[in-house]
């Protein structure tokens, strides 16, 4: 938009001229239309000024724009220039606004012809007019799509982020000189085909394995929970002498899982595009998460924060796994800050500016020594810790936050002479054949959800028990004697259930029987409470 002039007058900058560029922002996961409004006009002292509540890094862009403009062979007016982010009442952050401010310099000095349809600007400059990998870039492909803009303008390392969506015309730019010969109608840029967007960013397809299963001798029991966790999204807690191999076998988790289906590939990626965390070039995450933190991790490192808010570990982990070693190490408030999102499977986040929600539905695996020095109850070794160390140890731990944890799993020393021998009869069942029966079971949870935002067995919610659970009275019988004999909550029994249906549904079973009670039981009832 513009406001009419003397084409000569225009050339020599006499005139004031007002370009409107679409944009946007994002708080939390929601995005933000931004319209960037740029000035250029030779009246009042030359300048570069930007307003509507930015901040350092935007501040910045000014130099950026600048330089990369005069390396693109575009000679920049001694003039006065304003731009403003609207509306001002929004904080914005990053560097996102360097193309559109850009733009807009371009479309007002008369460099470049904007197009028709409404079109989305987005992506950080470098200095010599290329564009950089910018986070934020498939957000910015739902919110086109929701608003119905058709074009999208984005670097092209971030490009297929949001290629995967359909009903968006994603033009890949490499940089401004490429951008200014496309909308000038030189030299057009090809926007993403479909056959681009059907194997765009589908990294990671295979998830890394760093242990397999078959590496780990003995722990058969453990071997199994890891299956049944693994197989209904069940949180898991490993306690167990240094040594046992309780990391391994949370690692070794990550290559039992199935790959994402579509919709929660889409959740995954719209968290990691905000994060900056999709690596240049890649698009649709396709292998589940898995996150670890060291138990010195911040809250809002784990639960996620910042006046921007941004998503923490939790949320990281969304729909994968989050391992968390060493778990009464962490700090008291961060622990009990866990309890929410295990129960709610999101986390909301308050600041000044508003109110974010991040989706927090993760498979918690938590591991744990017995005591401080590690050797209690150990047959080997003697334990030196005194009896209140041991409490004061255990009792970091809160009963709330135990009581949201579906297994309990003690994990032995392994013999060290099982080890040093080479006997293929201690070899096992591989991560390959453990992730078929995973498969299987998760598809039959596919399909008893079919349609409702529950994936697996451990997101059910009351409701859903009553409705999809079949439980035999015998089985129901034993479940309400262990409930009254071990004195559990009524949330243990509850999550008992969902534990028993993964049970069932690796045993191809229609409904929960007796055993499967049992084994449930045997995971959760610990003889220390």
């Amino acid at each position: 938009m513009s406001r009419p002039c003397n084409q000569k007058l225009f050339v020599a900058y006499f005139c004031l001229v007002l370009t409107k560029i679409l944009s946007a922002s994002h708080f939390g996961l929601e995005q933000n239309l931004i319209e960037v409004e740029v000035n250029v006009f030779k009246k009042g002292f030359p300048g570069f000024s930007i307003i509507g509540l930015p901040n350092k890094s935007i501040e910045e862009a000014k130099e950026r724009v600048k330089t990369a403009l005069i390396n693109s062979d575009i000679d920049i007016p001694n003039s006065k220039i304003v731009v403003n982010l609207a509306p001002a009442d929004i904080p914005k952050e990053g560097s996102l606004y360097d193309l559109p401010i850009a733009i807009g310099i371009l479309a007002s000095l008369g460099n470049v012809k904007l197009p028709e349809e409404k079109s989305f600007f987005y992506g950080e400059l470098s200095l010599d007019g290329g564009l950089r990998h910018t986070k934020g870039v498939f957000l910015l492909g739902l919110a086109a799509k929701k608003l119905g803009i058709k074009n999208i303008f984005v670097p092209s390392d971030s490009a297929n982020e949001a290629a995967v969506l359909s009903g968006v015309d994603v033009y890949p730019v490499f940089s401004l000189k490429e951008l200014i010969a496309h909308l000038n109608g030189i030299k057009k840029i090809e926007k993403l085909s479909h056959s681009a967007k059907a194997s765009a960013g589908q990294f990671a397809e295979e998830q890394q394995i760093e242990f397999d299963f078959s590496e780990i001798i003995g722990q058969e029991s453990a071997k199994r929970a890891m299956t049944i966790a693994a197989a209904g999204g069940h949180n898991i807690f490993l306690v167990g002498t240094p040594g046992a191999g309780k990391t391994m076998l949370a690692r070794a988790t990550a290559g039992i899982l199935p790959l994402l289906n579509e919709e929660e590939a889409l959740e995954v990626t719209k968290i990691y595009s905000v994060s900056g965390l999709i690596p240049a070039g890649e698009g649709l995450i396709r292998s589940r998460p898995f996150r670890t933190a060291h138990h010195t991790t911040s809250l809002i490192g784990l639960i996620g924060g910042g006046t921007n808010p941004h998503p923490g570990e939790i949320s990281l982990a969304h729909n994968g796994v989050l391992f968390l070693d060493e778990f009464p190490e962490f700090s008291r408030g961060t622990l009990e800050a866990l309890r929410q999102p295990l129960e709610d499977r999101k986390v909301s986040i308050t600041r000044i500016a508003g109110s974010a929600e991040f989706p927090a539905s993760f498979m918690l695996i938590a591991a744990a020594n017995p005591c401080p020095c590690g050797y209690l109850g150990d047959p080997k070794r003697e334990c030196k810790c005194t009896p209140r160390m041991v409490m004061n140890y255990q009792s970091r731990l809160s009963g709330p936050l135990m009581d949201r944890i579906d297994l309990h799993l003690n994990v032995p020393a392994v013999d060290v002479n099982k080890l040093m021998t080479n006997n293929s009869s201690l070899v096992t069942r591989n991560s390959k054949t453990i992730r078929e029966q995973v498969i299987k079971a998760r598809n039959i949870q596919n399909k008893r959800f079919k349609g409702l935002s529950v994936f697996v067995n451990a997101n059910m919610k009351n409701k859903h028990i009553k409705e999809f659970v079949e439980i035999t009275p015998e089985s129901l019988l034993l479940l309400k004697q262990a409930v009254n004999t071990y004195n559990l909550s009524a949330r243990t029994y509850f999550r008992l259930i969902k534990v028993g249906q993964t049970i069932a549904d690796l045993a191809d079973s229609t409904s929960i029987l007796p055993n499967h009670v049992a084994e449930a039981l045997q995971y959760r009832v610990r003889t220390n409470d």
